[in-house]
């Protein structure tokens, strides 16, 4: 029920919650130009790799991590109960 109000919170909270939004306009040599806002959300800056992700039709942008593994370190946390991991490991010799 919690998370059927959540999905239900008008356009402008989503847009309230964003860092930043603004429009672009792409180029004739298909180049578009990081808006300030955006680049003061992510804290980039020249020279700075992004990543930008194709999800369906929509593009995401992101600061592209100085360390994999730092990034996804975490990820599956809690996925696994402790004992499933314990009775994996002690497979494992």
């Amino acid at each position: 029920m919690r998370r059927a109000k959540r999905l239900r919170r008008p356009v402008l909270y989503f847009m309230l919650e964003c860092k930043a939004m603004a429009e672009v306009t792409l180029s004739s040599k298909n180049q578009i130009v990081i808006p300030r806002e955006a680049r003061q959300a992510l804290q980039v800056k020249a020279g700075d790799k992004l990543i930008v992700v194709v999800r369906g039709e929509k593009v995401i942008v992101l600061e592209k991590p100085k360390s994999h593994q730092a990034a996804i370190r975490g990820l599956a946390r809690g996925a696994y109960s402790s004992a499933h991991v314990q009775k994996e490991r002690q497979s494992w010799d």
